[in-house]
């Protein structure tokens, strides 16, 4: 008998919620404490929400549970950087040609651009590049492929996030953006593809120099 996974209660779904959008979005940054009774009264919860919501949050790679320094926003560093693009790099690319090869619809990442440009803050402006992101891959046809890159979305959103505190660079992003949707919009699955894996690359190596994995060195 397939056992049917336990749905998380609405109210730590809400804290879980609040609480990740803060980070990806810089409002909480890495290596800052969590502490269960500030986020429950700033909640409007009880501390068992909070203290679920947290666990989930580790799961995910986001915060960093410690017997002794309590709950942490996971820091970022070159070699985090590196693990979590070296996966977008590998699985990414070949996720947009197979979406662009079935003949996909990519409304949503167009939709996602038109809201990047009118962001009017780094919050929407993030929100709209992950979802930009997830559109060109959510319907390669390979549910497996997909929840993989689900799974370092997160941390891939914390990882900019930090580069963009650093030193913002949006516009640059925006018009290789543009250009990858080109391709892909033109039926170029290969091209759409090489142009996704530089732009992966090319953040990363901007960002954080120090990183060098494989995928960076092809």
């Amino acid at each position: 008998m397939t056992s049917v996974p336990t749905p998380i209660p609405s109210r730590t779904q809400f804290v879980l919620e609040g609480i990740k959008h803060r980070i990806l979005t810089g409002q909480l940054t890495p290596g800052q404490a969590l502490v269960e009774t500030e986020l429950a009264a700033q909640f409007g919860v009880s501390k068992t929400p909070v203290r679920e919501a947290l666990k989930t949050l580790a799961g995910t790679g986001l915060v960093v549970m410690n017997q002794y320094k309590g709950v942490t926003v996971r820091m970022v560093d070159a070699d985090m950087a590196r693990e979590v693009y070296d996966v977008r790099l590998l699985l990414e690319p070949e996720a947009l040609r197979r979406s662009v090869r079935r003949g996909s619809s990519l409304d949503t990442a167009r939709e996602a651009l038109e809201r990047a440009d009118a962001a009017t803050d780094t919050a929407q402006r993030s929100l709209a590049n992950r979802e930009f992101h997830r559109s060109l891959y959510v319907r390669c046809g390979n549910p497996l492929l997909g929840r993989m890159l689900d799974e370092v979305r997160d941390q891939a959103a914390l990882v900019s996030a930090v580069a963009w505190a650093a030193n913002p660079s949006w516009e640059r992003e925006a018009t290789e953006h543009r250009e990858i949707l080109r391709l892909a919009l033109d039926g170029d699955s290969d091209g759409a593809a090489r142009a996704l894996h530089s732009h992966i690359a090319s953040f990363v190596q901007r960002a954080f120099p120090e990183a060098q994995g494989e995928g960076e060195q092809e």
